[in-house]
């Protein structure tokens, strides 16, 4: 979603659904992230925490333009795992003139992120609107070039540090027709989508890769058909899309649609996973935020909810109050709500998910919780679909892993993100983490191809 968007867009809202406290053998499938948890604790009191418990994310949107107040940053860090750059990543902030990157702003979010252990949302790689005002000289196989360099030099430049990319955002038109919106970019080709998709894989193949958009929370929906048919074409055809983005930027209560669970199953059905993106709904409907947590808790491919910004003063749209946390900071009964929502929990353990890697090949990373002790714990990871695998796992602050068997390991500049590798002892390897305070949190793994 964009600053800019109209208020009349009725986006829609995914979650996956939340798993409770895993005793056992956790499926993590290549870009799907599964946390494996072996202990219980009491009711989490912050958004984030909650959702951490559960495997998932609760993120919100920020903007460099408050980062200097210290109350917007206070309750950013304290409640979310997750962040979403709200225009510092789009093209006319990152590229003002051509060929000429600036990621500065940007950079800002992501180094705040970073040093509060939150996952980062790139928002957008390609899209009609808030382009710099050189593309609109361009055309054709020109701007069809400029494009694909942006994708490339925007995602190889935070290569590693992005959890999920929306790569195209909001390309197909509203209304009955289930078209492709006409932008300069649909102009180039209608093979602009799968270009940018492949283009974001080559440049960044450990990010997911989402097709994000608005209006396509009810099933029937022609702009919703349309959507799922580019996801089953990319599929059929090996085309890189990991997930689909609902925006979720709802009018109210009564605009929630009663279907919109289904949804959300149908999107996960097609094999990806389904992210709410854009989360606000006016007045902070307390009945329709918790229906989002609930609906997502229901379909295990729901990976996490975003926010729209944090408090109803930095909101785009702040005469609606549409938010968490009121324009003083203080929670809402919206806050309430989502909070119990997500505290409560879901049923059953997500079901094992398996990407098809470019070329064709697959990866399976199997969490296996071990023993634990008084001040760590071991987890061992078997790997299947492949020999040549290469197995992301993620750590939560303030734990570190100690000691690696079985892998060659290297990490981030953070010490919270392992890269492993096979070295010649076979598809199963373990690790030891330390607790640090927090026994609570377990890791997290992704899978892919070598």
């Amino acid at each position: 979603m964009t600053a800019h968007a109209q208020l009349g867009r009725r986006r829609s809202m995914v979650y996956r659904a939340r798993t409770p406290l895993l005793l056992g053998t956790i499926a993590a499938v290549c870009v799907t992230t599964i946390a494996a948890l072996a202990g219980t604790a009491d009711a989490a009191t912050t958004l984030g925490a909650s959702a951490a418990e559960h495997g998932r994310y609760f993120g919100t949107a920020l903007s460099t333009a408050h980062l200097g107040d210290s109350a917007y940053t206070t309750i950013a860090g304290r409640e979310f795992n997750q962040v979403t750059p709200e225009n510092e990543m789009k093209w006319d902030a990152t590229e003002p003139s051509q060929n000429s990157f600036s990621f500065g702003q940007a950079d800002q979010i992501v180094n705040f992120a970073t040093s509060h252990n939150m996952r980062i949302r790139g928002h957008a790689l390609a899209w009609h609107s808030q382009q710099p005002g050189w593309v609109s000289g361009l055309s054709g196989t020109a701007l069809r070039n400029a494009m694909l360099n942006h994708v490339t030099t925007v995602a190889s430049h935070y290569r590693g540090k992005i959890f999920t990319w929306d790569v195209v955002n909001e390309a197909f038109a509203d209304g009955g027709s289930g078209a492709r919106r006409d932008s300069n970019l649909q102009r180039t080709g209608n093979d602009w989508i799968e270009a940018a998709f492949r283009a974001a894989r080559a440049a960044d193949s450990g990010a997911k890769l989402c097709y994000n958009d608005y209006n396509i929370d009810n099933w029937g929906d022609a702009k919703t058909q349309a959507v799922a048919n580019l996801i089953r074409d990319f599929k059929a055809r090996g085309v890189p899309i990991d997930c689909v983005g609902l925006q979720s930027h709802f009018t109210g209560g009564s605009n929630y649609p009663a279907g919109y669970r289904t949804t959300l199953s149908n999107f996960a059905a097609l094999g990806v996973d389904v992210q709410i993106t854009e989360l606000d709904i006016t007045n902070a409907n307390a009945t329709a935020y918790g229906n989002v947590v609930n609906d997502c808790y229901a379909v295990s491919r729901c990976n996490g909810i975003t926010v729209w910004g944090v408090r109803d003063s930095d909101s785009w749209r702040s005469g609606e109050n549409p938010l968490l946390f009121d324009g003083g900071g203080n929670k809402k009964a919206a806050y309430t709500s989502v909070l119990n929502a997500l505290n409560a929990g879901g049923g059953g353990n997500p079901p094992p998910s398996t990407t098809t890697q470019p070329g064709g090949g697959s990866c399976t990373a199997t969490i296996v919780a071990g023993t634990v002790f008084g001040d760590r714990y071991n987890t061992t990871i078997n790997v299947s679909g492949t020999n040549t695998w290469i197995v992301t796992v993620t750590i939560t602050a303030p734990q570190k892993i100690s000691t690696t068997w079985n892998i060659s390991a290297t990490w981030d500049s953070t010490g919270n993100i392992m890269t492993a590798r096979p070295n010649g002892s076979g598809n199963s390897f373990g690790f030891t983490t330390m607790f640090n305070g927090n026994s609570t949190a377990r890791p997290r793994a992704t899978c892919r191809v070598g």
